[in-house]
């Protein structure tokens, strides 16, 4: 396997992505200073008994959250109580696990562990860990017994995976710098007033550098001539073999679209990701959790059905495990496979996900399947996925993912007209909407509105407009006198107008606007988006029909 890293830095965005035979496996994108990691010195603002844990204020917009099990290190089986352990305007010392989003402040736990290249440093730890990723024992013997050499007294240490195959004088390189770095948080911290920032998590070039430029990576590009130079410098003094790998981009056209990256950027916030046998995912989020969805879709197999299934499944799994790295999908994930009879095949599928899983450097855990076939994923959370970097909650439908049909708000108009005109009884409605509803307030021909003026006893006037929130409407009542700041447009009368596309009737006619009245274009359908001269043929006093000029 070939596998690279491109890394694109311009004044506003850092990007980086992981490349494995061509194919994007992982992005990271920084906009700001990366919250996850740092350290702060914060106040105990409020101690909550009742859920065992404290608000930290570290200075952030929200104050830190802080479990019981995060304050102190626990000893034997013995609950702690928030309440015995911290107090109210206490300074701790306390480090993010999970960075604030939406409504909810940042995780915190004042465990601080310095991550560097080959080791992590604990420092209110006591003991020597070995990543479960290196499978020999020979070598996490060999690793243990190194980083026990080297673990400080009072302190505790993690050996990495990358550390697998270094000897001791990369590894103590590689502490010397950790020690450096924890003197400088506990200085920090001695000579601030809480809350305050003591330690900021590593760039995004550091951070790769630190966590994916290992030894199974075969180049990394970055078209960033200053940090190039200094990633060259860094690896002078701490890896100097790896700097065969380090490449600098200096064409003119955009890195990432010369590897096609950019494209997979907008396919990893697609909700629909195609398979190549034609089979396909659906993936959703909702507040607790991610859904995964297979489907068949165009593949249709050769021969027997449970044939098929099997293999759309076993497909799905490589491109489910892919689109978990690449937009960094965390906390619970429950994918819904095709329904599979055989009990074989449904091991097949675990098994195959479960190795495809192992390639993830963030911490996930298979946890299997349940008795209506779904299976269950838990994938470590650390700051915001690449959904919440890239888009915001729409701001028509607030998240929902679908806004109210122009039928519905129309009848919701409707019903507005009869509550207000058994309180108020006025001669005259103005009503303004979006053009779609408004369209199918009046119906093609005026005819409904006309219907619900004659109802009401009340001349109304519909006016559409492109501004107005799809879902809302806004009726104003009074006298006839209303009526003359809203002339109706007469025949022959030409204006301006962009066409719109006319959802509300499939016959090829589009919508335009002209002074806020509905007008129907016939066979107008193939100019939508553009503006055109329109000649009034048909005024009517709810919809008016005109023909294209130019």
């Amino acid at each position: 396997m070939y596998k690279e890293i491109l890394i694109s830095i311009d004044d506003r965005e850092g990007r980086a992505t992981v490349l494995e035979d061509g194919k994007v496996m992982e992005i990271l994108i920084a906009r700001k200073e990366r919250q996850v990691g740092c350290i702060f010195k914060g106040r105990v603002s409020d101690v909550l008994p009742g859920m065992n844990a404290a608000f930290v204020d570290i200075g952030l917009e929200r104050n830190a959250f802080l479990c019981a099990n995060d304050a102190v290190i626990e000893e034997g089986d013995a609950r702690i109580e928030i309440d015995e352990v911290i107090k109210p305007n206490q300074e701790i010392l306390v480090q993010v696990l999970k960075e604030a989003i939406d409504a909810k402040g940042a995780r915190v736990t004042s465990h601080i562990t310095l991550p560097g290249r080959y080791l992590v440093l604990l420092p209110s730890a006591k003991y020597v860990g070995v990543s479960r990723r290196i499978e020999s024992n020979e070598e996490r013997k060999r690793l243990s017994d190194v980083a026990e050499s080297l673990r400080p007294e009072g302190m505790g240490i993690i050996v990495r995976t990358a550390a697998e195959g270094h000897n001791l004088e990369e590894l103590k390189s590689d502490m010397d710098y950790l020690l450096k770095v924890w003197e400088k948080v506990m200085s920090n911290s001695k000579n601030s007033h809480a809350p305050a920032l003591v330690y900021q998590e590593l760039d995004l070039v550091n951070k790769v550098m630190r966590d994916i430029f290992t030894e199974d990576v075969d180049r990394l590009v970055i078209d960033n001539v200053q940090e190039y130079n200094n990633m060259r410098e860094r690896l002078e003094n701490t890896d100097p073999e790896m700097l065969n790998k380090l490449f600098l981009y200096t064409d003119s056209r955009p890195l990432f679209d010369l590897h096609d990256v950019e494209k997979e950027f907008d396919n990893a916030l697609s909700r629909r990701v195609w398979l190549k046998s034609g089979g396909y995912l659906i993936i959703d989020r909702t507040e607790a959790l991610w859904v995964i969805d297979i489907n068949t879709g165009k593949y249709t197999g050769k021969d027997r059905l449970a044939e098929t299934i099997l293999n759309t499944n076993l497909e799905a799994c490589k491109e489910i495990c892919r689109q978990l790295r690449m937009r960094d999908m965390a906390g619970i994930i429950i994918v819904d496979f095709i329904d599979m009879e055989s009990i074989d095949d449904q091991r097949t599928v675990l098994e195959t996900l479960g190795e495809e899983l192992k390639k993830d450097r963030t911490r996930t855990n298979l946890v299997g399947m349940t008795e209506l076939g779904l299976v269950q994923i838990t994938r470590k959370r650390e700051g915001k996925d690449l959904d919440g970097i890239m888009r915001d909650t729409c701001p028509v439908c607030h998240g929902r993912g679908k806004v109210l049909s122009p039928k519905s708000v129309a009848l919701r108009a409707y019903r507005n007209i009869i509550k207000e005109m058994n309180i108020w009884h006025r001669d005259v409605a103005i009503i303004t909407m979006s053009p779609m509803a408004a369209f199918e307030f009046a119906g093609s021909d005026g005819e409904e509105a006309k219907q619900i003026a004659k109802a009401c006893n009340i001349t109304i006037r519909v006016l559409a407009s492109t501004s107005v929130h799809i879902e809302s409407f806004n009726v104003a009542f009074g006298d006839k006198s209303l009526l003359g700041e809203h002339p109706l447009l007469s025949n022959g009368q030409q204006a301006r107008a962009v066409l719109l596309e006319n959802t509300c009737v499939d016959d090829g006619s589009a919508l335009a606007i002209i002074n806020g009245n509905l007008v129907c274009v016939p066979n107008g359908c193939d100019r939508v988006g553009k503006e055109v001269v329109l000649k009034v043929v048909d005024s009517g006093a709810y919809v008016s029909k005109a023909e294209i000029v130019r």
